[in-house]
């Protein structure tokens, strides 16, 4: 096993200003030469971090001065600020007094990669998910003018790609109904991740060749409509004019239409000119948009030049601002593995689809995209959306996949209740990530997937033990008439040397048969599970692993008799023992009248997990080959110290726990 980084092995040097900065308060002594010098050694110390380990880059990178721009010029120790999403946060994190902690950032122990209130009180909310940022900056302000009356202000900063969230057109209708005072700045860097899509996107497109615009359309439109009109010649002419005025403000009508004070498009590359805005619009009263313009990746060459491949790169190595390598994996991984699976589909069948929502590169989803452009759908980051609209495709004859991660696919729950699981609609989803992510931390591990979608009648749930069982769970899934999960994890893939079991419905397989108790595995924790059991031999303990491949239908006729039969069984899932796996085992057994009581679950707590590399996740939980060998120990009741024997030869693996 590879070790990660630890803490003390990155060094950060040559700054002047960032070691000086304990407050944002300090930006206000700073004269303009300093501001810019300051924004240069952010950039150069975002490129440190991901010298080192994979890190949020081309979005950190974009939004330098406009972080420097929002703390000169508002106190957000009373102000409110919320990133949406939070992945842009490193400025933030860095002139918050927190540089002496930056190079632990993503690591165990160290800073999030996202906002974190238990790091700072200038971070509000831990904010991984896009689109809340309007919300909660409308409550904090509700808030505030209930308990206080020191005109603080509430400012959100959206992306381009998250605004077509429909919980941010919920909140500004309610921003404008409500009339409070509030900041909505529209980062507007033409990507989410990938780049942009739908009609909002054209709207955009359009603004950024429409001139400066400063919220006066009502008073022109006031204006027009006071002009006399008198013969057809003059109503002809007046059109005209109209038209022309509406092409001029294009790119505020629509936020202007919904009560929203439009100001912009503004530079966000240029700090003195934002600050000019943001003093103006500080006291500006109602609803108000800001509309800037910035550049991901900006001020480093290859993340501006490539942002989707600069959002989260692998380490690299540069030379005079320019990469000179990235650092690449050796192995597969299971995403990989789906996204070959999923092309492999749409070839040999014309009705297979898939949907996506917003995270193509992530799903590496690309050849699948250029090779049928007409059956790839980007939905954008709109889950709920995208799940309905795959409805309405299965309904009308087609395979719709809807390939989102785990973490994101929840957004959707109440349409994949109503649109289908209640229509009975042969959906496949395909949630990547399940399990736990690593460095992105509780805001992104797939914990709860297998509790949220074993709720709903009519779904079958899946998850590989293996690399081979990946493909035909796809294959399964497009040709069942229900619908259908598949779950699988942010890792590379295993395949389990054995005698493959073909794939049936509901049905398990039993990988090593075993006389003393069972491993009962839903997911690619098998392979840790083979290689303790087979430690667990040295002790002449003899422990069979079974590959559970479906939650529902759960294999009763193959589980039941092992719960009878073995000493102990231990059920082993790489998601919340709230509701999922175990529990389904642990239902099935009493609704049989079988004795639950030497049956032991191990999964994720009941308790959200903090950001670390995903063996040190899994070492921490248990859930890897020395905690399984140590449960199973406990389980027959002998003597946990035998451990040390048993792992003499990796004595590294100890070390983990």
């Amino acid at each position: 096993m590879i070790l990660g980084n630890k803490l003390d092995t990155i060094t950060m040097g040559n700054f002047e200003l960032l070691p000086l900065i304990s407050s944002p308060k300090q930006l206000k002594t700073l004269n303009d030469q300093q501001l810019l010098k300051l924004a240069a050694e952010i950039r150069e110390a975002l490129c440190q971090i991901c010298e080192q380990r994979s890190a949020h880059f081309a979005s950190n990178l974009g939004v330098v001065e406009l972080c420097i721009a929002l703390h000169q010029v508002f106190d957000f120790s009373k102000d409110r600020l919320i990133w949406d999403t939070g992945h842009q946060i490193y400025p933030h994190k860095l002139i918050t007094g927190r540089f002496n902690q930056f190079h632990t950032i993503r690591q165990k122990g160290g800073l999030m990669g996202y906002p974190n209130p238990a790091e700072s009180d200038y971070d509000l909310f831990v904010t991984g998910h896009a689109g809340a940022s309007v919300s909660t900056v409308l409550g904090l302000q509700a808030a505030d003018d209930l308990l206080f009356d020191d005109g603080r202000k509430s400012v959100a900063v959206i992306g381009d790609g998250a605004l077509p969230s429909g919980v941010v057109f919920e909140a500004m209708n309610n921003a404008v109904g409500l009339d409070k005072d509030i900041l909505v700045i529209l980062n507007d860097n033409k990507m989410g991740i990938c780049p942009r899509v739908g009609g909002l996107a054209k709207y955009l497109d359009k603004a950024r060749v429409a001139p400066f615009y400063n919220g006066l359309k009502r008073d022109i439109s006031w204006i027009l409509n006071k002009m006399p009109v008198v013969g057809e010649p003059v109503e002809q002419a007046l059109s005209q004019v109209k038209e022309a005025i509406k092409t001029l403000i294009h790119g505020g009508q629509l936020f202007e239409e919904m009560g929203f004070r439009y100001i912009g498009p503004v530079d966000g590359h240029n700090i003195f000119e934002l600050r000019k805005y943001l003093e103006m619009v500080k006291d500006i009263k109602g609803p108000t948009l800001l509309h800037v313009f910035t550049q991901k990746g900006q001020g480093f060459a290859p993340a501006c030049e490539d942002p989707v491949k600069f959002h989260a790169p692998s380490p690299f190595k540069r030379e005079h601002d320019q990469v000179i390598s990235i650092r690449k994996s050796s192995t597969i991984s299971y995403t990989e593995i789906v996204s070959q699976g999923i092309y492999d589909l749409m070839e040999r069948d014309e009705k297979v689809v898939v949907i996506t929502a917003a995270m193509c590169e992530g799903n590496k989803l690309g050849a699948v995209r250029d090779k049928f452009p007409e059956r790839f759908f980007d939905t954008g980051i709109c889950e709920g959306h995208a799940v309905a609209f795959a409805a309405g495709m299965a309904k009308s004859g087609l395979k719709p996949i809807v390939d989102i991660y785990s973490t994101f696919l929840q957004r959707s729950f109440d349409h994949i209740f109503q649109e289908v699981a209640l229509q009975d609609l042969p959906v496949t989803f395909c949630l990547d990530r399940a399990g736990l992510v690593g460095a992105d931390g509780p805001t992104h591990h797939g914990a709860f997937d297998n509790t949220y979608m074993r709720v709903f009648p009519n779904v079958v749930i899946m998850a590989p033990g293996d690399e081979l069982d990946t493909k035909p769970m796809l294959e399964f899934s497009i040709n069942h008439t229900s619908p259908c999960s598949v779950r699988y994890p942010k890792t590379t893939v295993e395949a389990i040397d054995r005698d493959f079991s073909p794939l049936e419905l509901g049905k398990a397989e039993i990988i090593r048969e075993g006389k003393d108790g069972y491993f009962i595995v839903f997911g690619t924790l098998i392979g840790d599970c083979l290689r303790a059991a087979h430690r667990l031999s040295q002790l002449e303990l003899d422990i069979g692993v079974v590959n559970a491949r479906f939650l529902r239908p759960l294999d009763t006729s193959t589980i039941l008799p092992l719960i009878e039969e073995s000493k102990f069984i231990l059920t082993v899932e790489e998601g919340t023992l709230n509701g999922g796996f175990g529990s389904a085992v642990l239902e099935a057994a009493n609704s049989a009248g079988l004795n639950t009581n030497h049956i032991t679950r191990l999964g994720i707590p009941d308790r959200f997990i903090e950001h670390a590399e995903r063996y040190e996740l899994l070492a921490d939980l248990v859930l890897d080959e020395v905690g399984f060998v140590r449960a199973a120990l406990l389980a027959a009741q002998r003597d946990p110290a035998s451990i040390e024997i048993l792992f003499q030869d990796q004595p590294q693996l100890l070390g983990l726990h």
